[in-house]
């Protein structure tokens, strides 16, 4: 619009001063990005006739956002952190790299410090009688297709109600959470349950807002995953289970057509048994492919504040 504000010397003096640009003290980057974010701001306000009432709605709303803790919840809802992904496969696509399993959103649910474990591994410990049993196993390769032994395979994913351990309180510690090293072929192995799909709280701060906008606030049946090995990029992923009803409609962008796995029924008698089951169960392979390091690429080490078991 050319009556804008925005072209006054006043709103852009205002803008410069808030920024901390008219000093010659602190971060000098920081300061270029706080003025782009308030001058986006300012603009908003301005072209939408952002009403006062408004404003402070917006303000009241990002305080309970805090209170709840949903933050890195809403910011997988709206797509911002799929599109730091979208921004790091581009930044490696201009350094030459290519291939390798792809990457999707960590998500807010991370715990650090799981468990440490070798050989198959058992994931679920809280017993759920209506659990469908999974055993998932696949290898951790290099770009020519050879196996990383002592990779570490981090994994966590929900129970059959969507609730993850420790945000959960009730679930017992590192139930459906463990980190396996992997074997001299760079195989790893674990036994666990089906997760389920899972929504945002009803009653939540994210949800309020995709109910403002018309969206819905599910994720389809997934497990994640962080895949490392020293001289190699670390890999933030997860599966899709196929067939789920959001598989291709999840609210947090996070499937990825390469990263979608079919589970396979087992109800071969010996192969129960196998298992020390007494019950059908499926099965899924995955494999991961590591990029090796190198100095002219983005760092795959992102850091963030994650929550710390007591």
């Amino acid at each position: 619009m050319t009556d804008s504000l925005m072209h006054r010397i006043d709103v852009q003096a205002l803008l410069d001063k808030a920024a901390g640009l008219d000093t010659d003290t602190g971060d000098r980057r920081l300061k270029q990005i706080i003025r782009r974010v308030l001058a986006d701001a300012f603009r908003t306000i301005e072209e939408f006739g952002v009403t006062p009432t408004e404003f402070w709605r917006a303000v009241d709303y990002v305080t309970r956002l805090g209170q709840s803790n949903e933050a890195g919840l809403l910011v997988a809802g709206l797509g911002l952190e799929h599109f730091l992904d979208i921004l790091m496969d581009e930044e490696e696509r201009k350094a030459g790299l290519q291939g390798g399993t792809p990457r999707t959103i960590e998500g807010p649910l991370w715990l650090a410090g799981a468990p440490l474990e070798r050989g198959e591994v058992r994931l679920d410990q809280d017993p759920e009688s209506d659990a469908e049993t999974i055993v998932m196993d696949g290898q951790v390769r290099d770009p020519d297709g050879n196996p990383i032994p002592g990779a570490i395979v981090d994994v966590w994913h929900a129970n059959t109600k969507g609730g993850y351990s420790f945000f959960d309180s009730s679930q017992s510690a590192w139930n459906l959470r463990r980190r396996i090293e992997t074997d001299r072929d760079g195989r790893y192995r674990f036994r666990s349950i089906m997760p389920a799909g899972y929504g945002c709280p009803p009653e939540g701060t994210t949800q309020a807002l995709l109910d403002r906008i018309g969206r819905h606030g599910q994720r389809p049946a997934h497990i994640h995953f962080f895949v490392e090995a020293p001289g190699y990029r670390k890999l933030t992923t997860q599966i899709n289970i196929a067939g789920d009803k959001y598989l291709h409609e999840d609210f947090a962008f996070a499937t990825r057509d390469e990263l979608i796995v079919e589970a396979r029924r087992e109800a071969d008698p010996e192969a129960i048994a196998r298992h020390g089951l007494n019950a059908p169960f499926s099965t899924l392979t995955f494999d991961f492919t590591l990029n090796r390091e190198a100095d002219h690429l983005p760092d795959a080490v992102v850091l963030r504040e994650h929550a710390t078991a007591a």
